[in-house]
């Protein structure tokens, strides 16, 4: 046994237990359970936090999948209404466009019109114009002196019955 209390191995193994029992004596263990009880407790609230965080954070993503669906929906509404709207207004001016081209159409003929008025009122008047010349001529190449005197004073003659 004498051998036993010389061997080093002996003596590490008695101060093993020796350490052990110390700590277990001063309550280490209950310490080192009530550290990671402690530990535990921050990790599960930690957990909790995560899937608290999780469930707002799906909401939020269902919340902004729904405005983005909505937003794509108005999008298109406003892209038909701007469609609808460009074809009443491309309709709308066709229309104008046709009546303007009918009145101005109309006033065209109405111009043409007085200006063939106009043409036939000088043409008729041009003609007049000749007649009268022809006549003229006419008249001064037949009447000679004699004549033309007693056409005045038949006339002054009949003047009287006619001033009556």
């Amino acid at each position: 046994m004498a051998e036993i209390l010389h061997d080093h191995h002996t003596w590490e193994i008695l101060g093993f237990f020796l350490v052990i029992a110390l700590l277990v004596w001063k309550g280490v263990p209950a310490l080192v359970g009530k550290m990671l009880d402690e530990r535990a407790a921050v990790i599960a609230a930690e957990l909790d936090e995560a899937k608290r965080l999780r469930i707002a954070a799906a909401a939020l993503l269902a919340d902004y999948q729904q405005r983005a669906a909505g937003a794509e929906s108005e999008a298109q509404a406003i892209v038909a209404d701007a469609k609808a709207e460009a074809a009443r207004f491309a309709e709308e001016s066709r229309a104008s466009l046709k009546t303007q081209i009918a009145r101005r159409e109309a006033a065209a003929r109405d111009k043409i019109a007085q200006a063939e008025t106009a043409a036939l009122n000088e043409i008729r008047s041009l003609a007049a114009d000749a007649a009268i010349a022809g006549a003229q001529k006419l008249i001064t190449d037949r009447l000679d002196e004699k004549r033309t005197s007693s056409l005045i004073s038949d006339s002054i003659k009949g003047l009287g019955e006619k001033l009556n």
